[in-house]
């Protein structure tokens, strides 16, 4: 059973969780990371398939290099902690015909950097990455999928970001689309 952090509700972390771009120069003990990816694991998976796969990077000459495949957004290789989010997926469809692996994978991210926050932590959703650079950098088989970089650590500005979002009157219609 995953420990449950003392720091925020759910609805708070929701509202506090920003992207991260510039780290404090602290480690993130392993604990935490562990509970990180707990988190992650026990996310929801069309018909429970689990695709998800992690490949935790600390070490700095790897992270380095993931900047670098990240079209250098050196800002990666300042987070303690890299997450290569990955899926190993027969590219299974869903009735709705949507791939089962890139939702279930976010799904997973999202549980990991709604707790990273709740940990104090900061994260960033990476897509802009060369993925055969980030596959040959992390020794990850061809048929693996990496579907997002993640950065994780301490962030230099820990003051909650200001949020723009579309009012609710805009997004969401009942009954039907009018």
């Amino acid at each position: 059973m995953m420990k449950r952090s003392e720091n925020l509700d759910i609805y708070e972390t929701i509202t506090t969780r920003k992207s991260v771009r510039e780290f404090q120069a602290k480690d993130v003990p392993e604990e935490v990371v562990a509970r990180l990816l707990e988190a992650g694991r026990m996310a929801p998976s069309a018909s429970n398939r689990q695709e998800w796969r992690f490949v935790v990077v600390r070490d700095l000459q790897e992270r380095k290099a993931l900047g670098e495949a990240a079209c250098g957004q050196t800002f990666v290789s300042q987070a303690p902690v890299v997450i290569a989010c990955c899926a190993e997926t027969d590219d299974h469809r869903m009735a709705c015909k949507q791939l089962c692996y890139p939702i279930d994978v976010a799904i997973a991210i999202d549980h990991i950097t709604l707790c990273a926050t709740a940990e104090g932590l900061g994260t960033c959703w990476i897509g802009a990455f060369d993925e055969d650079q980030v596959k040959q950098i992390l020794g990850i088989p061809p048929e693996i999928h990496v579907v997002e970089l993640l950065p994780v650590g301490y962030p230099a500005d820990p003051s909650p970001a200001e949020k723009h979002r579309l009012p609710l009157a805009r997004i969401v219609k009942y009954e039907r689309w009018k």
